[in-house]
């Protein structure tokens, strides 16, 4: 065994046998920011055989602060993150395959990917894209690991189709709305923690050791020093429509998604959530103050500005993002907002 694993291959539950499991697995990382370049770059260093990453976005001097594999030369370079992570990849291991696909992901643009990938790893900005690898998971039976993370506070969960209940069971538990880093900033040891819990359940699952597979959501608060781990054994639920008896996949369904269009005659994206929310417009006006956006107010919208672009947020989740006709560029600005 190359003894460039050879203190991985000393750790008896991977061993030479695993070491060489990982050597032919195929990962699918959704998203290369925080979450997704630090769980990159550890699995690229562990041998993995290939690393297929997906985003849409590229390096911004914002994201140096936690997104531990980019430079400021990418940030120089305005590098798309899926390329700046290949070339950074490809200099610490180049034995390892890595593809870059730049793209909004979607059911559609996703699932062609998956045809021979063993692992999907979550490292998105938001829900309605992880409800889509939820659907797609337990369509095609390929095991995922959901990662979150805002301020100081973290989240984790392995999902195995067949086994654990899945994202979609949960949807009580977890909570869709809530802040993001835009709103609420991050510190880069909750990135760190995230990281660490899914790195080590993806190689339990890339050396096919299940019987070590976490079963349980952990959540923590560094700053509080919370640490909690949630049994979810019993929520699995015979009626779920992502995994249950009767299931219909239905996050894979267009009529369950963002909607998007660019005004005629202005230069404006509408961007609509799948369902009307009931957003609390004097909190997200808090929050976003305290992330240096200019906010004006009033019962029925709020207008939030920074850095020259400008987003008109409704009630109902609806939102107008002003000053681009780019329809990938406005859904990230309001996932940014909304998560």
């Amino acid at each position: 065994m190359d003894e460039r694993y050879s203190r991985q291959t000393l750790f008896s539950p991977i061993g030479v046998g695993g070491q060489a499991h990982i050597r032919q697995k195929h990962i699918l990382l959704l998203g290369a920011g925080a979450l997704g370049s630090a769980n990159a770059e550890a699995l690229t260093r562990a041998g993995v055989g290939k690393v297929t990453i997906v985003d849409r976005d590229y390096v911004e001097s914002s994201n140096l602060q936690r997104q531990q594999l980019y430079t400021e030369q990418d940030v120089e370079d305005k590098l798309p993150k899926a390329e700046a992570a290949k070339q950074h990849l490809h200099a610490i291991n180049h034995e390892v395959e890595v593809e870059a696909i730049i793209m909004d992901a979607s059911a559609q643009t996703l699932e062609p990917l998956l045809d021979d990938v063993d692992l999907i790893i979550d490292a998105t900005d938001n829900f309605e894209t992880r409800m889509i690898i939820n659907d797609l998971s337990q369509k095609l039976q390929i095991p995922w690991i959901y990662g979150a993370c805002v301020g100081s506070v973290g989240m984790t969960m392995t999902i195995l189709p067949g086994k654990t209940p899945c994202m979609n069971c949960l949807m009580k538990t977890i909570p869709v709305q809530g802040m993001t880093c835009d709103t609420g900033g991050i510190i880069s040891p909750a990135v760190t923690m995230v990281v660490a819990h899914q790195t080590a359940e993806a190689l339990k699952i890339l050396v096919e050791d299940w019987e070590s597979v976490r079963p349980t959501l952990v959540t923590f608060d560094l700053w509080r020093n919370q640490y909690q781990t949630i049994k979810l054994t019993k929520a699995k639920r015979k009626d779920c429509l992502s995994c249950g008896e009767q299931r219909t996949y239905p996050f894979l369904n267009p009529e369950n998604r963002t909607k998007t269009a660019v005004l005629c005659g202005r230069d404006t994206v509408q961007v609509r959530p799948s369902k009307p929310l009931k957003l609390q417009l004097g909190k997200l006006a808090k929050d976003l103050q305290g992330s240096g956006y200019l906010i004006k107010v009033n019962p029925f919208l709020l207008s939030c500005e920074k850095d020259g672009e400008r987003m008109v947020v409704f009630e109902d989740g609806r939102a107008l993002i002003h000053g681009t006709k780019d329809i990938v560029h406005a859904k990230v600005l309001y996932q940014r907002i909304l998560g």
